[in-house]
Order: structure tokens, then C-alpha cells, then sequence
């Protein structure tokens, strides 16, 4: 690592440092304003996750939401990717597509989920469609203008020489857009996993959504609390995860 890495390094787990210190500060200021009624505090929360995360049971929960969140990302990630290519090469399609689908998307998701449920009924089914629904369609209008801002040159070029369809998908439009396409993952992970758990929370008895909903309906402050830690720290650690493979993709 050069000295001119190392200093960027140190700054940002400086500034990481600082903000986890404020937040922790906010939290604690929190709890202290509204008592152990509404919030637990910092270090109440941080135990009780401790020896949460030893049991079997928690677990079982913490499986349910991974499978239904994962079936999601990937039929997510699928649907996305296609549709945004579709859309992006036939260029008339895309544009009459894009304010649709910037319109839906502004739809809360709650209203639908009475529609899901009786599509789909209770169970992994509606927890990975409501997932879908969520985060599809972020991917397709990231693919989408990936794709009509690649440089008319390289699909010029990809014609004179005589590529085929599958060439030119392959060689030409997946390294133009791929940058892009991992901006769009990555905000689709985030909302994927946001669709899955509130599918959880309304009409499920397994997953991290049902067990955040069941403290909030037994009063059990520090289940809610410790279990919304677990799913915070798990997204920041992921979303970290991506973000640095999207900072190197947009580099290279």
C-alpha cells in the first residue's frame, strides 16, 4: 500500500469511526429522552444481540429471511438485467418504458400486498414477490440507461464486424455497461432485502421481520431492538461490500 493509500485508508476509518460514535451518541441521547418503554439502550441492546445470536431459534428465523431474500435477488437480478437490456437496445420501447416504470415505482409497496397475498398466499411465495417488486425495477432503469449511454461507436464497430447478437452482448455491451449494472445491484440488494423483511412483518411466523413484529406486539423492547441491530449491521456490512466492488468496477 503506498503512503498516499494508506492516508485515504486512515481517513475514511477515521470518519467511519466518528460516525459510529455519533450514531452510538444519538442512540444513547435517545434512549435517555424516551426511557425503556420505547428503546433500549446502546449497550443493553448490543448484550442481549450477543446472546440472541447463540440461540437455535433465532437462527431458524435468521435462515427463513436469507432463503426468501436471496430467491428474491436473484430473480431480481435475472428480470432486472434482461428487461433493462431489452429495453436499453430497443430504444423506443425504452423510452415509453422508462416513465412507466419510474411511475410504478413511486407506488407504496404496502398497497399491494393484499394483492400479493391472495396471488400468492402465505409463505416463502409472497415474502420473495414482494422482495421482487422491490427491487426489480431499480436494476432495469440502471441496465436501461446503461445501456443507451454506451458509446454509439463500440455498436457501430460490433456491426462492420459482422458480431452476432450474442457477441455483441457478450463482448461489447456487458464490459460498456457493467459499471452501471453493479450501481444497480447494489441498490437493489438494499431494497430487495427491505421488500422481504416488511413481507415478513405483515403475514409470516418465520424470518427477522416476524420476530421484529412479535416484540413490537409483546412489548418485548429488547428483541425488537436487538434483532433491527443484527439486520442493520448485516446490511452496512454487505452494502460496504458492494460499494467497494462498484468504487473498483468504476476505476477499472
Amino acid at each position: 500500500m503506498t503512503g498516499e493509500a494508506a492516508s485515504g485508508f486512515n481517513s475514511r476509518a477515521l470518519d467511519a469511526l466518528v460516525l459510529v460514535a455519533l450514531a452510538l451518541a444519538v442512540w444513547q441521547g435517545l434512549y435517555e429522552y424516551a426511557g425503556d418503554a420505547a428503546i433500549t439502550s446502546p449497550l443493553t441492546t448490543f448484550d442481549f444481540a450477543a446472546s440472541l445470536v447463540k440461540t437455535s431459534n433465532f437462527w431458524g428465523h435468521a435462515q427463513a429471511t436469507l432463503v426468501a431474500f436471496l430467491y428474491s435477488l436473484a430473480i431480481s437480478i435475472a428480470l432486472g438485467v434482461s428487461l433493462g437490456l431489452i429495453l436499453g437496445l430497443q430504444r423506443f420501447a425504452g423510452d415509453v418504458a422508462e416513465p412507466i416504470l419510474v411511475a410504478l415505482y413511486t407506488i407504496p409497496k404496502v398497497t399491494l400486498y393484499p394483492l400479493i397475498l391472495l396471488i400468492f398466499g402465505l409463505g416463502l411465495s409472497a415474502k420473495v414477490a414482494f422482495g421482487v417488486i422491490h427491487g426489480v425495477i431499480p436494476i432495469i432503469l440502471f441496465t436501461l440507461n446503461a445501456v443507451k449511454n454506451i458509446n454509439p461507436v463500440l455498436i457501430r464497430t460490433s456491426r462492420v464486424m459482422r458480431l452476432s447478437v450474442w457477441q455483441t452482448v457478450s463482448t461489447v455491451l456487458t464490459p460498456a455497461v457493467m459499471p452501471e449494472l453493479i450501481t444497480g445491484i447494489r441498490v437493489g440488494f438494499s431494497l430487495t432485502m427491505l421488500g422481504v423483511l416488511i413481507g415478513e412483518m405483515f403475514a409470516s411466523q418465520q424470518g427477522l421481520g416476524f420476530l421484529i413484529i412479535n416484540g413490537i406486539s409483546l412489548h418485548n423492547v429488547r428483541m425488537t431492538m436487538a434483532v433491527i441491530l443484527i439486520v442493520v449491521v448485516f446490511a452496512i456490512a454487505a452494502n460496504g461490500l458492494l460499494l467497494a466492488f462498484d468504487r473498483r468496477m468504476h476505476r477499472g
